[in-house]
């Protein structure tokens, strides 16, 4: 008689991960609402990917933020100014929004370089810096590209001026208070890899 495979294929996600996850697209939806309109609005919603980001760990971030798009992009009212749709999602500061899904991929690249070292709170700054210069180009880029076929041409100087210099220092505190906040209260969470955690 042949023997029975009990065995059952394991869960993508436990339902504690799930469970993080939606708390996290839900704080991004949130901070994101908490903006000072300018050109592209100055809001939490970058302290909020990054603490998913240092909370979560890379599969539970990246599943949170690819919710919290999908949102957006179906008409949920989750971006700055409590907008929604395709109509915010491919405007001109879109590409900061789409751009988020590559912040946690990029620091899960960096920090594993890095190999025991990359929990050290300033290899992980540094690797979240590093996600954060990408994101700037990548949606000033997009930034570029939709106003010039929408409104005219702007140069890259100009873009720049209204997109990401009146952002930098800001992103980078919220990007160390994500980390203090993580380093403190972590434990408690206790979310991401067990193996990323005793590397710490």
């Amino acid at each position: 008689m042949k023997k029975e495979v009990t065995s059952e294929k394991k869960s993508a996600f436990t339902v504690r991960e799930l469970t993080f996850s939606a708390v996290f697209t839900a704080l991004i939806a949130v901070c994101s609402w908490i903006s000072i309109p300018l050109t592209v609005p100055i809001t939490l919603q970058t302290f909020a990917v990054f603490a998913a980001i240092a909370f979560l760990g890379t599969k539970c971030s990246t599943a949170s933020i690819a919710v919290y798009i999908l949102l957006g992009a179906v008409g949920v009212p989750v971006f700055a100014g409590f907008k929604g749709g395709l109509s915010a999602l491919f405007g001109t500061t879109g590409g900061y929004i789409v751009g988020f899904i590559f912040c946690p991929i990029i620091v899960a690249l960096i920090t594993k370089l890095f190999g025991k070292w990359g929990e050290k709170l300033v290899v992980r700054f540094l690797a979240m810096a590093v996600a954060l210069v990408v994101l700037y180009a990548f949606g000033t880029a997009w930034f570029i590209l939709v106003y010039t076929r929408s409104t005219g041409a702007v140069t890259l100087v100009q873009a720049l001026k209204w997109c990401v210099t009146p952002f930098v220092i800001f992103d980078l505190i919220k990007i160390a208070l994500a980390l203090i906040l993580e380093n403190r209260v972590g434990k408690l969470v206790n979310i991401r890899p067990k193996a990323v955690k005793e590397e710490a």
